[in-house]
């Protein structure tokens, strides 16, 4: 019955019903298949409640509603600026400069989509201006976008440790070196692209020179405030000053501080739109993951995760096949689910096997992470690529095509996080 349950949702899907709606009427199924198996529609109701009402998760909309408000404060532009006025100038500085705000952007948004509509929307005109290949640009911001997710803070780490019972601090903690070295491969590949494609020198130098007609002072100090707020919003968690809920409410106050007294982006009548928008945005996510929840509960009511674990205890005999095994899983996942109710419905599945093994629940949750981050930029679902095709008007599968060697290179990194946990575990 588990296999037929999960084929009916993957029709589902195939078929565009709104995600949230396929979970939620896949969880209906054993009762309806099976007398043996009687689960109320008031079970599932409180299932979806009982899953959301978590203080832990309140931190998630905060973070959402953080992220449009510095989207829309041009925080993008000042962090690029900062990082262009000092590299610009040297090979592949623009596409590393593009690859540091994405950084910086996550650490401000928690989320892959929204680093790359508000990286990308300002700093493609900027590389197509300077000579770059448009199809490598918007590869480039598609990608470098999936730092979003694993530079803390970061939505799905918030989400896993809902699902696993785990810190939220500690997975912040754990993501911090997976993002730089990330970060730090896109930028080594930034540097073989453009030395092997070439750069217009006479266009970039025209353009940073622009720049740096300003003062350093200038610049710096128009970016401090932008800077200084994954700082603090990170320095406030790890110091035991605030937990990440409130830290959250901590960055919403400071980037409305910023937008609207500091760079008068903004003003208080563009408020109504931002928390519009902000709720549009986090609504869904709300109800796919309270559908979500319930669905697993009704999974470990069928004793799903207790049957993965016996299959893989009998079937794989060390941890590194075992790990083989769950990546390819969760790559396979991360290409055709959303990253939200895969989250949530394959961690308890996934989990307590791999902890048969000795992984720790949140060196796991950094592989998760990374797995669905890749999915984020592999069709067909592939949200910063269609993201990214909105702002170029360049076609899914071209960028998806350009963009295959930094994936290549993100799953190269995955290999080395998933057995070398030290690079997780260290901070922690």
């Amino acid at each position: 019955m588990t296999l037929f349950i999960f084929v009916i949702f993957a029709a589902l899907l195939c078929l565009a019903v709104p995600l949230g709606i396929a979970v939620s009427m896949t969880s209906m199924l054993p009762s309806l298949l099976t007398d043996s198996f009687t689960v109320s529609g008031v079970f599932i109701l409180r299932s979806m409640i009982g899953g959301v009402n978590q203080t832990t998760l309140l931190a998630i909309p905060l973070f959402v509603m953080s992220g449009i408000i510095m989207a829309k404060g041009g925080v993008s532009k000042r962090l690029f600026d900062v990082f262009a006025y000092f590299i610009g100038d040297r090979t592949a500085g623009i596409p590393c400069a593009v690859v540091i705000t994405c950084l910086f952007f996550g650490a401000i948004s928690g989320s892959a989509p929204a680093t790359v509509a508000a990286v990308g929307s300002m700093t493609i005109p900027v590389m197509l201006e300077m000579g770059y290949d448009k199809k490598f640009s918007v590869a480039l911001v598609a990608v470098a976008g999936g730092l979003g997710v694993i530079i803390p803070p970061s939505i799905p780490f918030i989400l896993y440790a809902q699902a696993a019972g785990v810190s939220v601090s500690d997975l912040f903690k754990a993501g911090i070196i997976p993002g730089f070295i990330i970060a730090f491969v896109l930028m080594g590949y930034s540097v073989f692209y453009c030395k092997r494609h070439g750069e217009d020198k006479e266009s970039i130098d025209r353009v940073v020179g622009k720049l740096r007609e300003q003062s350093f002072m200038k610049v710096f100090l128009d970016s401090i405030w932008a800077l200084l707020t994954p700082v603090i919003i990170l320095g406030c968690i790890y110091s035991g000053i605030t937990s990440p809920t409130e830290a959250a409410a901590i960055a919403v106050f400071y980037a409305l501080i910023i937008s609207i007294f500091v760079y008068r982006t903004l003003r208080p009548k563009d408020l109504p739109k931002i928390i519009t928008e902000s709720v549009k945005t986090y609504g869904p996510i709300l109800f796919i993951m309270a559908a979500s929840v319930a669905f697993s509960r009704i999974l470990t009511l069928m004793q799903v995760s207790q049957a993965v674990s016996d299959w893989i205890t009998r079937d794989f005999s060390n941890r590194i096949t075992i790990l083989v095994a769950m990546n390819m899983i969760m790559l396979l996942v991360g290409m055709i689910m959303d990253t939200t109710p895969a989250i949530m419905i394959m961690t308890p599945i996934l989990l307590p096997a791999a902890q048969v093994f000795d992984v720790d629940p949140v060196h796991f949750g950094i592989i998760m992470v990374v797995n669905l981050a890749i999915g984020f930029v592999t069709p067909p679902i592939g949200v910063n690529l269609f993201v990214a095709s909105s702002l170029s008007e360049i076609p899914v599968m071209h960028i998806a095509r350009k963009a295959v060697p930094m994936i290549l290179l993100f799953f190269v990194v995955l290999i080395m996080l998933t057995y070398i946990p030290t690079l997780s575990l260290c901070l922690i």
